[in-house]
């Protein structure tokens, strides 16, 4: 019996809330996914090298300046996994393991966009904090931390502690990406890369001018290495992107983070969240 058409959008209750597939109406096959009215993910079926949120063009651009070839990468978080869709289609033979503690998300995922279809990929259900921890040493390329429970980051995921355990895992060459949101004071992000900063010898914050004056609630994208991170690269595409970004280098990192603490796990940490959808 022939089959009918695929479903694509719908609603699901999943794990942390209800879960909506919409029908981007400028694109044939493009899909946005929110959790409780937040915006998740955005992935466009039909060309997975199409990013609509500036924060993940800001990954994209990151790891568009790493070296070529293709990467073993783990994912904490996982969404629609749009980034894992992307580096499928322009890292040719990468392997990827995406953590993620929705299994009925990821089910919804899977079976309305086509997750099987991306090469590589695995999707397992777990906490990412617990899903790294099992990896081996120097095993991975490149980490990519975009992990929310509707629209605030668990703090567990941003500690002193968990960091080492991501550099455990990433290779001397390897590249730690995070997608971290914060308001007006920018108090949480500063706490956050005083974190990294402690952990990596390299980093670099990526963000709208505007959200790194404190203007208004938005995401900004940190990176980190134990090897140079490509600056002056980066620096080229953030400055002609479609909405440009601004960059925090070298001792201007220090600067930015002065005074802040490191986080760690014996500290309670509340993480800030928009006072209404903000996921740009």
């Amino acid at each position: 019996m022939p089959k009918g058409p695929k479903v694509r959008g719908g609603r699901c209750q999943v794990r942390f809330g209800t879960a909506e597939l919409i029908r981007d109406l400028d694109r044939p096959n493009g899909w946005l996914l929110s959790v409780d009215g937040v915006a998740q993910s955005y992935v466009d079926l039909d060309d997975p090298k199409h990013l609509e949120f500036d924060y993940v063009r800001r990954i994209a651009d990151v790891i568009d300046c790493l070296p070529d070839g293709p990467f073993q990468t783990l994912h904490v978080g996982g969404g629609a996994c749009t980034l894992p869709r992307y580096l499928a289609a322009t890292r040719p033979g990468s392997s990827q393991l995406v953590f993620d503690p929705d299994g009925e998300l990821v089910e919804f995922v899977r079976e309305r966009l086509d997750l099987r279809s991306v090469p590589r990929l695995r999707v397992r259900v777990s906490d990412g904090r617990d899903g790294v921890a099992t990896r081996r040493d120097d095993s991975a390329d490149l980490l990519v931390l975009d992990a929310f429970v509707s629209a605030a980051m668990p703090s567990r995921l941003m500690t002193v502690e968990f960091l080492r355990d991501v550099a455990r895992v990433l290779r001397s060459t390897g590249t730690f990406l995070a997608n971290i949101s914060d308001g007006p004071g920018l108090a949480f992000v500063k706490r956050v890369v005083a974190t990294v900063a402690d952990v990596f010898d390299d980093v670099l914050l990526l963000a709208d001018p505007a959200v790194l004056r404190g203007r208004r609630f938005g995401n900004l994208v940190i990176a980190a290495s134990d090897t140079p991170l490509p600056v002056q690269d980066v620096t080229r595409r953030a400055a002609s992107a479609a909405f440009p970004a601004r960059l925090v280098i070298g001792d201007k990192v220090h600067e930015f983070r002065q005074g802040a603490k490191p986080i760690t796990d014996a500290a309670v940490i509340t993480t800030p969240t928009p006072s209404k959808n903000a996921f740009t």
